[in-house]
């Protein structure tokens, strides 16, 4: 399982074609669904606080979705 924690920051999105942030976007949410799935387990124990994080990251990749739109 690969699971990138690199935080996204909001101008480095900015610079990003639409397509790049809807791949981005599906990412992320897989990510978060592995997760969730591994804390519903009792597996998760390095990451825990990682989900906040890439909550957070998801919101600004929809926001600067929707801003362009």
């Amino acid at each position: 399982m690969i699971i990138r924690l690199s935080r996204v920051k909001i101008k480095t999105l900015r610079e990003l074609n639409d397509s790049d942030l809807l791949s981005k976007l599906s990412e992320r949410k897989l990510d978060l669904s592995r997760l969730r799935s591994e804390e519903a387990k009792g597996t998760l124990k390095k990451h825990a606080g990682s989900i906040k994080w890439i909550r957070r990251d998801i919101a600004r990749l929809m926001t600067i979705i929707s801003e362009r739109k």
